[in-house]
């Protein structure tokens, strides 16, 4: 849906091989080391590659809908994973860099990114069931 780096890539599955095995320390220190060498837009690349892992192939045109029960009582960084997908499946860039900015304003983004890790696993989990 956009050229991302083969860097975030790299990083999003080096991510994903951490949440996997339940080392959220080690995710963590990923997305650490991303912002370190590529500051927030680096973030952004894992994050929309880990969107791209859960959602898998988007079929082409319209608007998509996505049906998250309870949403609106959820926590804080259950709510971002949903709406941050929800942009990616409609390629909203802005909705996604807006939320990506009220998390880092709110200082939540890496409570967010964590919850993405982790809402990824389980989703391919879930497939792999």
């Amino acid at each position: 849906m956009t050229e991302v780096p083969q860097d975030a890539f790299e990083d999003a599955a080096q991510i994903l091989r951490c949440a996997l095995t339940g080392d959220s320390a080690a995710v963590a220190d990923t997305f650490d080391a991303v912002v370190d060498r590529d500051g927030v837009v680096g973030a952004w690349d894992v994050a929309w590659c880990l969107a791209a892992t859960m959602v898998g192939q988007v079929p082409p045109g319209g608007a998509w809908t996505l049906e998250f029960p309870g949403i609106d009582d959820a926590r804080y960084d259950k709510r971002w994973v949903a709406r941050f997908v929800s942009a990616y499946v409609n390629g909203d860039f802005p909705t996604g860099e807006a939320l990506f900015g009220a998390a880092i304003a709110d200082g939540r983004l890496p409570d967010c990114l964590l919850a993405l890790a982790g809402s990824t696993v389980a989703t391919l989990r879930h497939r792999a069931a």
